[in-house]
């Protein structure tokens, strides 16, 4: 029974996106909704049931969908690996998907592409289910594309908006770097263990050499930064928030962006075995967690300064697992994803609320306008700003508590401030956005109203999760959840702190995070001509702060101009060199015909003329196929891989 809910998980979002996707224009938007929220419903029922008995049995899972491609050393099935790791990332993908589908249906009601959209976000369920539960990398990866694929169509959903339209494109561009690394990666391993199953890896670990362990943690790393948008390929991420405020809350908060984390925690066998790919972990995650932090400090786009959180929060599950501490990691994910889940779909409420309107700058007062919406965005803040007893305290100062007493200090002096930054940009937003004066437009504030039930419902339910779910992780390092990770994680760390130094560290988190409050609360409700002051006396920090340290800007000058620039060079030769030998030859019949008879010539003539108009119907028929719509090209890559596929399978069999 528990084999058949595994493989039933991915299938019923793929069955409602198949069907919304080619006759979701002949039914109903409330057909068409009911069916995509209902399929994620009955995958988290499925879920529960696969939990259940896990939980019970203590035991894992590998089932094997369908026989894919065998021949010679190669063997890859379409196969599920069911542990705790991929129970704990399953519950939250389909639960926290589940809430966010529902949301959705209030959020894009009226909208032109509603289907389509619904469309959009059950093939990423798809992928992200598939990504997680695989049992082997090929199966990783076809999830790990699939959800890139999908991010790109869901940022880039207003697709007749120029900024959308360059956001999905530059999501889509800077995950392929980190693709690349994640698929030398996957080349090495099957190099080294003729496998590319988890478990027969993993049993053969300690074979490699240290030196070819850290070039395929090194690889792994690459292809977790661009996915994980950490330093120095996190660019993507703040511009991805294009896309509609659903899809930011699914996307680039609660599953995509912690595939990366998952995937480290996942090959923590090989990551353990380098300790200079463990350095690189956990100093570009310390790194990012403080860079960005820094940037939230000064944005004015409610959604912007989320993503920065975003990315920011990623740096400390990325530390989590540089230092060994890969429970905590999971454990702070799964926090990560009720708070940050509600943080932006509150944000969404108060969009909606305000017709659009997204600068912090043109709000304020709306605490009493929209009080559901201001309570559950007041819970998000204080639960990821890490004051106890919400979830974020318990599951961020796990992590700066393990930093500490594993003798990291420099890792946990930054992410230590990263915390002091993060509870004080978080209070800005809020203050900025629910106190004070209106800054409303008259005609804004008139119309501003609570969001419907169908939205501040799973609000509610993301607020209970952000309350009460760090207490699955208590006692910290030995509550239910490390036991629970413990056969594929470890309970982290090779000796134990006392409890005197324990309850020390706690009380200097909760410090820093209140005095962030404090100094928010100075500055945007006490002393409000401070900032203002204070923005004008190190005006260079503020403007480059503002401009995000001109990195995109560096990136243009650096990589982006000189490709475009190539890209012309190389369309003249093209046009120039290749183009002028054809028509050379072409002008050399026409001269070899010159000296000839009227009859040889107009042999010649003829014969150019007849594979001339051949070439152009068979041009015109192909140019069909070119759309120019990346989802087409996709759908044929697709479709052409399958073919192979079969025709391979086909072929071994006789």
């Amino acid at each position: 029974m528990t084999d058949l809910l595994i493989k039933l998980i991915p299938v019923f979002p793929l069955l409602a996106a198949i069907v919304n996707g080619l006759a979701g224009r002949k039914y109903s938007h409330e057909i068409a909704h009911r069916l995509a929220w209902g399929s994620v419903g009955l995958s988290f029922l499925c879920t529960l049931g696969v939990f259940i008995d896990v939980l019970r049995s203590g035991t894992a899972h590998e089932v094997i969908a369908y026989q894919w491609i065998f021949g010679g050393d190669l063997t890859i099935n379409l196969a599920y690996l069911v542990d705790p790791l991929t129970c704990i990332m399953l519950l939250v993908v389909t639960g926290v998907g589940l809430l966010i589908h529902v949301y959705s249906v209030g959020y894009m009601h009226g909208e032109a592409g509603f289907t389509r959209f619904f469309t959009y976000m059950n093939l990423f369920m798809v992928s992200m289910l598939l990504l997680v539960m695989g049992n082997n990398y090929v199966v990783l990866f076809i999830g790990w594309e699939g959800v890139g694929l999908c991010s790109y169509l869901l940022i880039g959903y207003y697709y007749d908006k120029v900024s959308a339209a360059k956001a999905a494109s530059k999501a889509f561009v800077v995950n392929r770097i980190g693709d690349a690394g994640f698929l030398l990666a996957i080349f090495l391993i099957f190099i080294n263990f003729k496998t590319l199953d988890y478990t027969k890896v993993f049993a053969q670990v300690g074979q490699l050499s240290p030196d070819m362990a850290t070039a395929i943690a090194l690889c792994l790393l690459v292809g977790a930064i661009g996915k994980s948008a950490q330093l120095p390929l996190y660019t993507w991420l703040p511009d991805a928030m294009e896309g509609p405020t659903p899809v930011s809350a699914l996307i680039h908060a609660a599953t995509m962006v912690t595939a990366g984390v998952y995937m480290i925690v996942r090959n923590h066998a090989i990551f353990d075995m380098s300790p200079t790919a463990m350095f690189w972990v956990g100093t570009i995650g310390g790194i990012t967690a403080l860079f960005a932090a820094t940037i939230g400090l000064v944005q004015t786009d409610i959604k912007r300064v989320l993503a920065y959180s975003t990315v920011s929060q990623l740096g400390y599950m990325f530390l989590g697992c540089g230092i060994g501490a890969y429970s905590a990691a999971v454990f702070h994910l799964m926090t990560h994803a009720f708070f940050k889940a509600l943080l932006f779909l509150s944000a969404g409420s108060v969009i909606h609320a305000l017709s659009g309107e997204q600068d912090i700058r043109k709000m304020g007062g709306l605490s009493t306008k929209i009080p559901w919406t201001y309570r559950l965005f007041l819970i998000g803040t204080v639960a990821i700003a890490g004051i106890p007893p919400l979830a974020g305290f318990w599951s961020k100062d796990e992590i700066l508590a393990h930093a500490f007493t594993h003798e990291h200090y420099v890792l946990y002096g930054m992410a230590a401030i990263g915390a002091l930054l993060t509870s004080f940009y978080m209070f800005r937003l809020t203050y900025l956005t629910f106190y004070g004066t209106s800054r409303m437009d008259h005609h804004t504030e008139e119309h501003v109203h609570e969001s419907p039930m169908v939205m501040v419902g799973p609000l509610m339910a993301l607020g209970v999760l952000s309350v009460f779910g760090g207490f699955l992780g208590f006692p910290p390092e030995h509550g239910w959840l490390h036991q629970f990770l413990a056969p594929v994680a470890g309970m982290g760390g090779e000796h134990e702190a006392s409890t005197g130094l324990v309850l020390t560290l706690m009380m200097i988190a909760t410090g820093i995070a209140l005095l962030g409050w404090g100094v928010a609360h100075y500055f945007y409700s006490v002393n409000l001509s401070a900032p203002e002051r204070l923005s004008a006396k190190f005006q260079a920090v503020y403007t480059t702060l503002l401009n995000k340290y001109y990195v995109d800007e560096f990136y243009d000058l650096v990589w982006v101009e000189p490709t475009k620039k190539l890209g012309q060079l190389l369309d003249w030769f093209d046009r120039t060199v290749i183009d002028g030998l054809v028509r050379g030859v072409a002008q050399m019949a026409e001269l070899g015909a010159a000296g000839s008879t009227w009859r040889e010539k107009y042999m010649v003539y003829a014969g150019l003329n007849v594979i001339g108009y051949g070439n152009h119907l068979i041009a015109r028929q192909w140019r069909q196929l070119q759309s120019g719509l990346v989802h087409h090209y996709a759908a044929i890559i697709v479709a052409g891989l399958f073919l192979l596929a079969v025709i391979t399978q086909l072929i071994m069999q006789r």
